[in-house]
């Protein structure tokens, strides 16, 4: 059996997000396999969110708040509100309510 890479765990750790929950990029990497890896896990969103069906909306900064602007902004705060997330007109979202936090399964996605 070959082991996964790392923007396959992150597709998987992006996919596992479930609705009305929200993951910060930095999570994500470090459920990938790799904490100093958010910027990676930017790319994998740039690139594959299309191909993949990514719920990128899920996707937001450690501080909380959405990153993007313009038209993008409005449409994850939208889809974002459509789950249930509560998301202020400045995009900040409460992390103690809305952050995903997987099971006791270490927050590893399988390698």
């Amino acid at each position: 059996m070959t082991e996964k890479t790392y923007t396959q765990r992150v597709v998987e750790a992006i996919k596992s997000i479930p609705a009305g929950k929200v993951a910060t990029y930095g999570q994500l990497a470090a459920m990938a396999g790799n904490p100093r890896g958010a910027r990676q896990v930017v790319r994998v969103l740039a690139s594959l969110s299309a191909k993949e069906g990514l719920p990128w909306h899920r996707v937001i900064n450690s501080k909380g708040t959405i990153s993007l602007t313009g038209a993008g902004f409005d449409e994850q705060r939208a889809l974002l509100a459509a789950e249930g997330v509560a998301v202020d007109e400045r995009g900040a979202i409460d992390l103690n309510e809305y952050q995903w936090r997987p099971g006791n399964a270490l927050n590893e996605v399988p390698r």
